[in-house]
């Protein structure tokens, strides 16, 4: 049975964590290579204290980790770098943003574009099997396992 905490469905668990629009882009802003507060803040405009409740939530779920820096004649200050979990999500943002480029697009057109390190050449992000073969978006579906609170056929 569900709990108010753990529910049985691995999409609302997932949006236990990542929940808000805040979570998204700083998860964007991490990929990007931001760690410091100051740079998470003034990139994304965003309220130091708005900051501080989501980079601390998000170390407590485990997307990202503390680390103590130092720089010379300053304070300790602790920067943020993704855990594999958060590293994770890379494919998820890869998604939503090509979701937004061709159903939300900028008139100018992206600003940011994936691509493969090594050749360069543009990436997509699509369904693929066990031994690689893409398979288009109409061909997947998703097939509740039988049993589990999502096989619908053990509804009454």
């Amino acid at each position: 049975m569900p709990t108010a905490t753990q529910p049985n469905c691995s999409i609302a668990r997932t949006l236990q964590l990542v929940s808000d629009r805040w979570t998204f882009l700083i998860l964007r802003e991490a990929h990007l290579g931001t760690t410091r507060f100051a740079d998470f803040r003034d990139y994304l405009g965003i309220a130091p204290n708005i900051l501080t409740n989501h980079l601390n939530s998000m170390v407590d779920s485990g997307l990202l980790e503390k680390r103590e820096y130092q720089s010379p004649g300053e304070r300790s200050r602790s920067s943020y770098h993704l855990t594999p979990a958060g590293e994770d999500l890379k494919l998820v943002l890869a998604a939503l943003q090509q979701w937004g480029d061709v159903h939300a697009p900028r008139p100018d057109g992206p600003t940011v574009l994936r691509r493969n390190t090594q050749s360069k050449e543009p990436v997509n992000v699509a369904f693929i099997t066990k031994t690689g073969t893409a398979v288009p978006d109409e061909d997947v579906i998703f097939d509740p396992v039988p049993g589990s609170p999502a096989d619908r056929t053990t509804w009454r």
